[in-house]
């Protein structure tokens, strides 16, 4: 069974960093996409980051680019994300995600990922 539980979440005033921190067991975690996706009360879900097996390529919303990295540690079976420069606008509860690769890429499209956490809170006070 897929488990990937997520941790790293807080709260944080403008301008701060976090990194939040996604376990996965269970199934083949260096042969699929792994990606972060948010969800603020009253919107949609969307896509954070996304990081193809092996590391070799990432994907980045534009809201996030220059302030987020993705990253995983393939020994640890985890993924971060290392979010700086942080803005009220990035409050939401943060879900890490895997699935697998669509024509060798890692989109931000929630429907490409079968397995999902529980989430972790992200709040940005101003």
């Amino acid at each position: 069974q897929v488990q990937l539980v997520e941790s790293g979440g807080g709260s944080v005033q403008a301008g701060g960093s976090l990194r939040l921190s996604c376990a996965v067991s269970g199934y083949a975690y260096s042969a699929n996409c792994m990606a972060w996706f948010r969800q603020a009360p009253g919107k949609e879900r969307e896509g954070v980051a996304s990081i193809y097996p092996g590391g070799s390529s990432t994907w980045y919303a534009d809201s996030v680019k220059g302030r987020f990295t993705i990253s995983q540690d393939n020994a640890k079976n985890t993924m971060y994300l290392q979010m700086n420069s942080l803005k009220p606008e990035d409050t939401a509860m943060y879900f890490c995600a895997a699935g697998s690769p669509r024509r060798w890429s890692c989109l931000l499209r929630s429907h490409d990922y079968n397995s999902w956490g529980q989430g972790t809170q992200v709040t940005v006070s101003s």
